[in-house]
């Protein structure tokens, strides 16, 4: 049933208007019958990790695709940050922004490094350049800007910005699975780039990741360091763990790149859909567009001025599953918080009160979309009694 009015809206009695939940990140799924006949050749093989056929082919088709030289399929991005660090040997601080996953400062805080939080720009949402030099300090070993919402992050200038400082540069690409900037996909920057293939994210292999690099001597470091330093039977070359990723895996990202282009279509005409809808909306916007950039549009991100809180009670009433990525900051978790409760981050602080991401992807039809759009048009028609929820 259509809602006309904000009394019909669930939160004030009305019906919601999903009967099942509509998430943020449901995942996309490939051709089932392609994906079924991959495990049937893997369960005949009995091979099911250690670097199979199908993992080598997955590696190769992601190369293309990417237009990288290496690809080191693991196990998850998280792993993949720690095994890279790890690999490039940094020591002391490394520079990653307040405005992320936390995983980003996590990975960098588990391999026995300090994270140091920088702030963001507030219109990019993307580490702020200017506020990373002034955090470089002799500790500083690398940076690692994030293409948030895959967004690339301004990578030729952070080039450029290690090379001044003397950093190791790695970008956390976990969002930015098939991007570009300025004609370049986003995999061959820096000394590597670490992506997620978790199975919320818009290229999914279940679970995993890959880290990417044009450099030879650290793509073999790498795929030692992801199977425990073994370079042969009975010999171990180095230390190393086990960040391997399984066959299974590896079948259905082989089957997702089969179905991406379709993918990215559905994200950017819902993405369209939103804007559209509420095209001309006081106190809400959605991400700009850049003509020198590709995006995957993973995230229909919208800005929400005042109220952010109480339309996300609005929507979720209506059992629509909206979230506010990446609130409050990574700074003011723990266990960072603890360690400077009074660090301040201006534009990440901003920027977390104001974000709403939306559901998106193929899981959610056009009518869903037109349907969530009508729910937050009522809401911010009434701004009093929204402001009062």
């Amino acid at each position: 049933m259509a809602k006309r009015t904000f009394d019909d809206l669930a939160i004030a009695g009305g019906l919601p208007a999903f009967d099942e939940p509509l998430h943020v990140g449901r995942p996309n799924l490939p051709d089932r019958a392609k994906f079924h006949q991959m495990v049937d050749q893997i369960f005949d093989r009995r091979w099911l990790s250690n670097r199979g056929p199908v993992l080598v082919q997955f590696e190769e088709a992601l190369a293309a695709h990417l237009r990288v030289d290496h690809v080191i399929a693991v196990c998850n991005a998280t792993v993949g940050i720690e095994i890279l660090l790890k690999v490039l040997g940094l020591t002391g601080e490394v520079l990653v922004p307040a405005f992320t996953f936390v995983a980003s400062a996590h990975s960098v805080d588990w391999t026995g490094l300090t994270p140091v939080f920088v702030d963001i720009d507030k219109a990019t949402h993307n580490m702020d350049i200017e506020d990373a030099a002034r955090k470089v300090t002799r500790q500083t070993s690398a940076v690692m800007p994030v293409h948030l919402w895959g967004e690339p992050c301004r990578p030729r200038d952070f080039e450029t910005f290690a090379a001044r400082h003397g950093l190791s540069l790695v970008f956390d690409s976990a969002h930015a699975f098939s991007c570009e900037s300025e004609g370049i996909r986003v995999a061959s920057f820096g000394s590597a780039e670490i992506f997620s293939f978790h199975a919320t994210k818009v290229f999914n292999s279940f679970e995993g990741g890959a880290i990417t690099t044009n450099d030879a001597d650290l793509a073999k470091a790498l795929r030692l360091a992801v199977n425990f330093g073994f370079s042969g039977v009975d010999q171990v070359a180095s230390m190393g763990t086990n960040g391997k990723m399984t066959e299974i895996c590896a079948a259905m990202g082989l089957c997702q790149l089969e179905t991406l282009d379709t993918t990215l279509a559905k994200n950017r005409s819902n993405q369209a859909v939103y804007a559209q809808k509420l095209a001309g909306v006081p106190g809400i916007q959605f991400r700009p567009d850049c003509a020198s950039e590709r995006r995957n549009y993973q995230y229909c991100v919208a800005e929400v001025s005042q109220w952010r809180d109480q339309l996300l009670k609005v929507l979720i009433a209506e059992n629509v599953l909206a979230r506010r990525y990446f609130y409050p900051g990574v700074h003011k978790m723990e266990p960072y918080v603890s360690r400077d409760p009074q660090l301040k981050m201006p534009g990440a602080e901003a920027v977390a009160s104001r974000i709403l991401v939306l559901p998106t992807g193929t899981a959610v039809s056009e009518e869903d979309v037109a349907r969530v759009a009508e729910i937050i048009y009522l809401a911010l028609s009434e701004p009093d009694r929204l402001a009062n929820l």
